[in-house]
C-alpha cells in the first residue's frame, strides 16, 4: 500500500444520520462495525466458553450447511429442528443427532421447536417466514440468527427492527448475517472511504449478475403448477416467499452501496422483466437509478439468465478516487490516498464463520446491542424501493413506499400447519 506518511488515521468507528421517511423509522443509523470480527481459524480453533443449545428453522440446503458450520465452531448443540418437510426435518435430525421427538414439520413446527428449552434458534426458513418467526423466537426468550434477507416487505422490515430493539431490551443476541461485512478489506475499505480517501462521494453502481438459478425447482414446477407443496420447494421463483430476486439474492450488492453510503436513498426509478424465466412469479432482471442524499446518483442492475457474467460488485466514485469492492474477487481503494486491499478468498464461508463466531460471543458476553438489525433493515428497504419502482414502472420515493406499508402476501393455501 503506498500513502503519504502525512495522512491521519481513521477514528475508530464511523456513523453519520440515516435518511428516513417521514414517520422517523429507523431514526438513528447503525456503527458502521458489524459484528465483532473474528478470524475463521480463531472461530474454529478456540475453546469454546459455553455450550449453547439450538434449534435449527428451515432444514434445506442453506440451513443444513449452515448448521455444519455452527458444529464446528465447537460452541453450539443442535436439539431441535423444524421445517416445513417432515423428510428434511428427520435428515438433518439424523445428521445431528436430534432427538426423533424434537422433529417438527408443518408451517406451525417452528412454533412447536420454540416452546422447547433451547438458547437460540438459527432460522434458514423462505424469507416470507422471517418476520413472524423471528418475532415468536424473541418473544420466547431465545436468542436469534437470522438469514438474510431479514423480509420481504416494509411491514415485515418494521417487524424485525421492533424484534431487534425487544431482543436488546429482554438481553438476547439478534444477529443477521451479512457476510461482507465481517470480512477485513470490506471493513477498511468502507471506512476509508467514509473518512474521505476518495474524496465527496458523487455516484456509485452496485452489480450483481449471474446465470440461470432454481433450474431443477424450475422443472418441478413446470411438472406441477399448482401443487402448493412443489410451490414451497421452489421458494426461490416465488415472488412473495423471496422477495424476487432483487431482495432474496441483490441485496448483497446494494448492502455494501448503503453502507459506504450510511443512508437510505430519498427515491428510486426502475425496469425489468423476465426475458428468459418461466416458471414461477420472479423477474429475472432488474434496473434502477437510486437518488441518495447529498445529491449522490447509485445505478443497480442485475440479471440471473445466460452464461459468461458472474460478479457481486459496488463501486463508489468520489472526487479523489474509487471505492472498488467484488465478494468473489478483490476489494481496493484506488486514488490519490488508495489502499491495496486485497483478494477475498471465499466469502460466502468465511463470514459465515466469523458470523457464528460473534453471535457466540456476544451472548458469553453479555453484549446485547445488535448492531445488524438496522442496517440489515435499511439495506432490505433499499431493494424493496427498487423493486417497487421497478414493478410500476416509474419514480417510487422513501417517503411513499413507507406511507404505503405495502405488504408482499404469500398464497399458503394447501399446505399443513
Amino acid at each position: 500500500m503506498t500513502e503519504p506518511t502525512a495522512r491521519p488515521q481513521p477514528p475508530a468507528t464511523t456513523t453519520a444520520s440515516l435518511a428516513t421517511g417521514r414517520r422517523g423509522f429507523l431514526t438513528a443509523a447503525a456503527a458502521v462495525a458489524g459484528p465483532l470480527l473474528v478470524s475463521p481459524r480463531v472461530a474454529f480453533g478456540a475453546e469454546a466458553n459455553s455450550r449453547l443449545t439450538v434449534g435449527l428453522v428451515g432444514c434445506g440446503g442453506r440451513g443444513t450447511w449452515i448448521a455444519d458450520l455452527f458444529q464446528k465452531h465447537g460452541g453450539y448443540q443442535f436439539v431441535a429442528a423444524a421445517d416445513y418437510f417432515p423428510d428434511r426435518a428427520d435428515a438433518f435430525g439424523s445428521k445431528a443427532q436430534v432427538p426423533a421427538e424434537r422433529r417438527y414439520s408443518g408451517l406451525r413446527g417452528y412454533a412447536r421447536l420454540l416452546q422447547t428449552d433451547v438458547d437460540a434458534v438459527v432460522i434458514e426458513s423462505p424469507p416470507f417466514f422471517h418476520p413472524r418467526q423471528a418475532a415468536a423466537a424473541v418473544d420466547a426468550g431465545k436468542h436469534v440468527y437470522l438469514a438474510k434477507p431479514a423480509a420481504v416487505d416494509v411491514p415485515g422490515c418494521r417487524t424485525v427492527e421492533e424484534s431487534g430493539r425487544r431482543a436488546t431490551e429482554r438481553k438476547r443476541a439478534f444477529l443477521v448475517d451479512f457476510q461482507t461485512r465481517t470480512d477485513p478489506f470490506y471493513r477498511e475499505a468502507v471506512k476509508r472511504s467514509q473518512y474521505g480517501d476518495i474524496g465527496r462521494i458523487v455516484c456509485g453502481e452496485a452489480v450483481y449478475v449471474c446465470g440461470p438459478t432454481w433450474e431443477p425447482q424450475a422443472r418441478w414446477l413446470a411438472e406441477k403448477p399448482n401443487d402448493p407443496e412443489v410451490r414451497l420447494r421452489a421458494w426461490g421463483l416465488d415472488r412473495a416467499l423471496s422477495g424476487d430476486v432483487i431482495t432474496e439474492q441483490n441485496i448483497h450488492a446494494l448492502d455494501v452501496a448503503t453502507w459506504v453510503l450510511d443512508a437510505a436513498p430519498l427515491s428510486a426509478v426502475g425496469t425489468g422483466g423476465r426475458g428468459a424465466r418461466q416458471a414461477g412469479s420472479c423477474w429475472d432482471h432488474f434496473a434502477a437509478v437510486y437518488a441518495f442524499p447529498q445529491e449522490v446518483t447509485v445505478t443497480f442492475y442485475s440479471k440471473q439468465l445466460g452464461d459468461g457474467a458472474d460478479d457481486i460488485s459496488c463501486k463508489m466514485y468520489g472526487t479523489d478516487g474509487t471505492f472498488d469492492s467484488h465478494y468473489f474477487g478483490e476489494v481496493a481503494v484506488r486514488g490519490k490516498l488508495p489502499y491495496k486491499g486485497g483478494q477475498i478468498a471465499n466469502l460466502y464461508t468465511d463470514g459465515a464463520i466469523a458470523n457464528i463466531a460473534a453471535f457466540h460471543e456476544a451472548i458469553v458476553r453479555g453484549d446485547f446491542t445488535n448492531p445488524t438489525v438496522a442496517p440489515s433493515v435499511r439495506s432490505n428497504l433499499t431493494t424493496i424501493l427498487g423493486r417497487a419502482a421497478a414493478y410500476r414502472g416509474s419514480q417510487v420515493t422513501w417517503e411513499e413506499m413507507m406511507t404505503a406499508n405495502e405488504e408482499l402476501p404469500a398464497d399458503l393455501s394447501g399446505l399443513r400447519s
